[in-house]
C-alpha cells in the first residue's frame, strides 16, 4: 500500500483502532485531540481521563508511515490556546 493511501485510510479514526474496525471512529463520552500535520495528521487521540500533567507535555505515538516506518514514533504536543488540536513536532526512530 503507498503511503497517499495509508494516509487516506487514517483520516476519521481513533489512533489505536484497528483496520478493521467496524467502529473506528470516536465514542460517545470520550474525549479526543484532533491530531494535525505528520503521520497521523487526521486521526482522534483518546484522552479521556488524562490530567493537564498528562497532556502537557505530549506523546510520541508508534506509526509505521512516518519517517522511519516500522518502530518509528511521531511527536504530538497540545497547540497552545486549543488543547483540542495537536501538532505534530517531528519524528523519532
Amino acid at each position: 500500500m503507498d503511503r497517499d493511501r495509508a494516509e487516506e485510510l487514517l483520516r476519521g479514526r481513533v489512533y489505536g483502532t484497528d483496520f478493521d474496525d467496524p467502529h473506528p471512529g470516536p465514542r460517545p463520552g470520550r474525549t479526543y485531540a484532533e491530531l494535525v500535520g505528520g503521520p497521523l495528521d487526521g486521526l482522534l487521540l483518546d484522552i479521556t481521563g488524562w490530567t493537564p500533567d498528562e497532556i502537557a507535555p505530549g506523546v510520541a505515538l508508534m506509526t509505521e508511515v512516518g519517517r522511519f516506518g516500522a518502530g518509528g514514533r511521531a511527536l504530538y504536543e497540545p497547540r497552545p490556546g486549543d488543547a483540542g488540536l495537536w501538532d505534530w513536532g517531528g519524528d523519532v526512530p
